[in-house]
């Protein structure tokens, strides 16, 4: 069993923004990540699929740096950026305190935390709603907001654990959207992890698929974007990825 130590290093290339080498993780006598070697480029989205259980989000927080009881090596690209299932806002902030949160407690002056909030809020489309409080929100300005606030900092590396997953088909779209665009304008890398796998084909250049904390099958989508879900490769991607999983379609 590993002893717990953790490598952690920062990347100084422009051609990865985060990377995992030989990552092993125990929760007691559960073997929950086995020999995991990840890597994700500069404006490159990959995408984690799996079971409940199968370590997706282990993996994510081992990125973050939420974790430190892991062996292997860790190496991120500044300061990775995380957003959640759950927007997790302060309901006692407004959306713009929210977003700038992360800014006043590294140090930016209060002026200039808010002037970068609210630019990231009208990227976001959320600049009208500034300052409104998150319980007035509806689940995808909730999320809209949520995204603000990973994205204030300008990261290399966002991380997103299931981000879309609570939301109704045409938010999930539209956030989709959203991303895509985002990501476009700023070049971040992206590690995604979400139970959908037609979101994942939709949205990733490669898709990892993990299986008791083991990779179990990588399937790279060559596909131009915004992405046919009716086309062949789509369907082809997204087949070999539900075999991959145990699923049989009917």
């Amino acid at each position: 069993m590993p002893d717990g130590k953790r490598i952690m290093t920062t990347l100084d290339t422009t051609a990865t923004v985060g990377r995992l080498r030989g990552v092993d993780k125990w929760y007691g006598s559960h073997h929950v990540l086995r020999d995991i070697d990840l890597a994700i480029g500069a404006g490159e989205i990959v995408s984690l699929v799996g079971r409940s259980g199968s370590g997706k989000s282990t993996i994510l927080r081992v990125l973050a740096g939420l974790s430190d009881d892991h062996s292997g090596e860790s190496s991120v690209a500044g300061s990775p950026a995380v957003a959640f299932q759950e927007p997790r806002l302060f309901p006692w902030r407004s959306v713009r305190d929210n977003v700038a949160y992360g800014l006043n407690i590294e140090g930016v002056r209060r002026r200039a935390a808010l002037a970068a909030a609210d630019r990231t809020l009208d990227e976001v489309g959320l600049v009208d709603k500034k300052d409104a409080w998150p319980g007035t929100l509806s689940g995808g300005q909730a999320q809209r907001a949520s995204l603000a606030r990973a994205l204030v900092a300008e990261p290399r590396l966002l991380l997103l654990d299931e981000p879309f997953g609570a939301l109704d088909a045409l938010t999930r779209l539209s956030m989709h959207a959203l991303l895509l665009s985002l990501w476009r304008e700023h070049g971040f890398g992206i590690l995604l992890v979400t139970h959908d796998v037609d979101e994942a084909v939709a949205l990733a250049d490669r898709v990892i698929v993990l299986e008791d904390g083991a990779v179990a099958d990588e399937v790279e989508v060559d596909l131009p974007r915004p992405r046919d879900r009716s086309a062949l490769g789509f369907a082809r991607a997204r087949a070999r990825l539900l075999d991959a999983l145990g699923v049989r379609e009917h």
